[in-house]
């Protein structure tokens, strides 16, 4: 049989594995949505901690959907993290409205710290709640979302709840690429076994990470991962190589963000943790690369060069991600026929993994909101891809 056949076969059938192992992990995964609100007298205090850096454009809104929340013990930390615009008028104007709202100002950044992580771990220092909940300066909550949270917490005895949030906006070629960039965070990291005590797999969203103050204090908060770009992910790790229970969640229209308005901007976003991802590591960032192409661009092509079973193969590959991302958008609630686009998204994120390598090593680090991190600190912290030093140690439980 030819070189062409055996590539088909190979093509489809890690299409076919990939695309029925997302599938059913997300099936394991709880909605949010079928979990009841808990009741006022179980609810324990919980101190959300905000970090803003030059985010006047979202923050207000943000606030209002915090502050909003259906919660009876609570306490709301917004860290002005050396803002540049007009961050700092909005939260003082939000502080006149509500009272109850602290601001933290971070005028310099220390030596051996990226600035969301200090920020974060500035929050959490002068929080005074028993719960810990990390989110950023974009998005919007409903108001039951905290509430309902608390409850699966509880009701599961978890240290660390983390929630996947729903993308508002965009067009279909953006959607769809961040639906492909999702899809491959998720075949990652497996976020479905992460609740499963004996797995080393591990999760954690920057939308909405809650987690246990002892449990958060006993790892040492973000200072044991201070200079790592993808902080949010890296604290479900430390957690769970700790000993410490979790979960994730679809949160479905209870957290919700713009992501991103276009796909330049999308670009220059995740530029910063692409690279991160793959451990700043140009052998797993090569084969990340070659995954894609097998998955993602060579069934296309196959098609028009191919022949006899080998193009059946290819055919069923393509009809296998048509239908994958047609069904994904839908529930997103985008037109499904802008599956198409997933045609053009791997050359995208191909794009998006090379330049980020690229402009990461040409400039020895990375710089982020006018900041710039250096490459040997940051190889210096965790690993995400690499179980490295991993040990499990029992956890005093406070629950």
């Amino acid at each position: 049989m030819s070189l062409l056949f055996w590539l088909s076969l190979l093509s489809f059938g890690l299409t076919l594995s990939a695309t029925f192992e997302i599938a059913l992990g997300m099936r394991r995964l709880v909605r949010l949505r079928d979990v009841p609100p808990a009741g006022d007298g179980e609810l324990p205090k919980v101190s959300i901690v905000i970090p803003a850096c030059n985010e006047a454009d979202t923050i207000g809104p943000a606030l209002q959907s915090v502050l909003g929340l259906a919660y009876p013990d609570l306490e709301v930390l917004v860290v002005n993290d050396r803002s540049t615009d007009g961050t700092g008028d909005v939260l003082r104007h939000m502080r006149q409205r509500y009272p109850r709202l602290k601001v933290i100002e971070i005028t310099e950044l220390p030596a051996g710290w990226m600035g969301k992580a200090h920020a974060l771990q500035e929050g959490a220092r002068q929080a005074t709640g028993a719960y810990l909940l990390f989110t950023d300066a974009d998005i919007l909550l409903e108001k039951t979302t905290l509430s309902r949270a608390m409850a699966h917490v509880l009701r599961n005895r978890l240290d660390h709840l983390s929630l996947f949030f729903k993308n508002i906006g965009g067009g279909g070629l953006l959607n769809t690429l961040m639906l492909d960039v999702g899809g491959g965070l998720l075949l990652l990291f497996k976020p479905w076994k992460a609740k499963e005590k004996n797995s080393k797999h591990f999760m954690g969203v920057g939308a909405f990470n809650l987690v246990r103050a002892e449990a958060y204090r006993a790892i040492g908060g973000h200072r044991s991962f201070a200079m790592h770009p993808v902080d949010d992910i890296v604290l479900g790790k430390v957690l769970k190589r700790k000993g410490f229970s979790q979960e994730c969640l679809l949160g479905d229209d209870f957290v919700r963000v713009e992501w991103y308005a276009t796909i330049r901007e999308l670009i220059r976003g995740v530029m910063k943790n692409t690279f991160a991802v793959y451990d700043f590591s140009i052998s797993w960032l090569a084969l990340g690369c070659l995954l894609v192409l097998v998955m993602g661009i060579v069934p296309a092509w196959g098609l028009l060069v191919a022949t006899g079973a080998a193009r059946a193969l290819f055919a069923g590959s393509v009809a296998i991600r048509l239908f994958f991302f047609a069904l994904g958008l839908r529930l997103a609630g985008v037109p499904p026929g802008n599956a198409l686009w997933s045609l053009v998204t791997p050359f995208l994120s191909i794009y998006i993994a090379v330049k980020a390598a690229v402009v990461t090593l040409r400039n020895d680090g990375i710089t982020w909101r006018g900041t710039h991190y250096s490459l040997d600190e940051m190889r210096k912290g965790e690993r995400l891809l690499w179980v490295r030093g991993w040990s499990r140690s029992t956890p005093n439980r406070a629950i």
